[in-house]
């Protein structure tokens, strides 16, 4: 074992953190303060002095790139005879919410997640936070460890052990469809309401909540209004754990 992942898991400040890491990823992290960040929710997030926050969202952001990127990939190979809307909708089912939420529950990052909890009511309409993690997490192996070593760690350590894509490729997630038919059986009105972004954001950014009879559900970003509905009735979906 080199020295300095020696000292790291013995010697360090950080040495029961970064042990609970490796345990997880199966390496050391490089740059410890990388990793805590992608554990940390928006809720504990401090206003650091160049205007930007401590949370997470950052390396979700990008993570999320990383990850699209390392799938899409992946399925070009797997699937050589197919159209593009089939390889986008299977991209979609692998790196949706509810698929990336079961991923980090399953690989413990619940351990590591740093939230308030008097804040964010975890048991109902924030599930997200694990799947916002696990993308904040492949983030930060980005900037650690290189775009290689993270493809490597995704094809190895995620998608061999956890994910079986000709599973996937039966199952629907259509999460929009399939919440509106629940509101339809249960007689509720659902709607997919335009909402104020956060202060700093690009006014080409679109938030829609889902409002299902008058009550909030989950919310959505992104720069195409109809991705960020698929969003939010995605989360919505796993709120109400349909």
């Amino acid at each position: 074992m080199p020295l300095i992942n020696f000292y790291k898991l013995h010697l360090s400040r950080d040495r029961e953190f970064i042990k609970k890491l490796k345990n997880i990823l199966g390496f050391v992290p490089g740059n410890a303060v990388l990793y805590k960040m992608a554990f940390r929710h928006r809720s504990v997030a401090k206003v650091l002095k160049n205007g930007s926050k401590s949370s997470n969202e950052r390396l979700e952001f990008l993570g999320d790139a990383i990850l699209g990127s390392v799938i899409a990939e992946l399925l070009f190979k797997a699937y050589p005879y197919k159209e593009e809307g089939f390889l986008t909708e299977m991209r979609s089912k692998i790196v949706n919410r509810v698929n990336l939420n079961q991923l980090a529950r399953k690989m413990g990052f619940d351990q590591l997640l740093v939230f308030d909890q008097k804040m964010v009511n975890v048991s109902t309409k924030n599930h997200s936070m694990l799947g916002d993690a696990f993308e904040a997490l492949v983030g930060a192996v980005y900037l650690d460890k290189g775009y290689n070593f993270t493809k490597e760690f995704l094809l190895k350590r995620i998608v061999k052990p956890y994910i079986d894509v000709h599973t996937l490729e039966l199952t629907e997630t259509n999460f929009k469809s399939k919440l509106i038919e629940w509101c339809q059986r249960h007689g509720k009105d659902v709607t997919f309401d335009l909402v104020p972004n956060i202060e700093g954001d690009s006014p080409k950014l679109f938030t829609i909540q889902a409002v299902i009879d008058g009550e909030s559900f989950g919310i959505g970003r992104d720069y195409n209004k109809k991705n960020a509905e698929k969003q939010a009735a995605e989360k919505t979906c796993e709120a109400l754990s349909l």
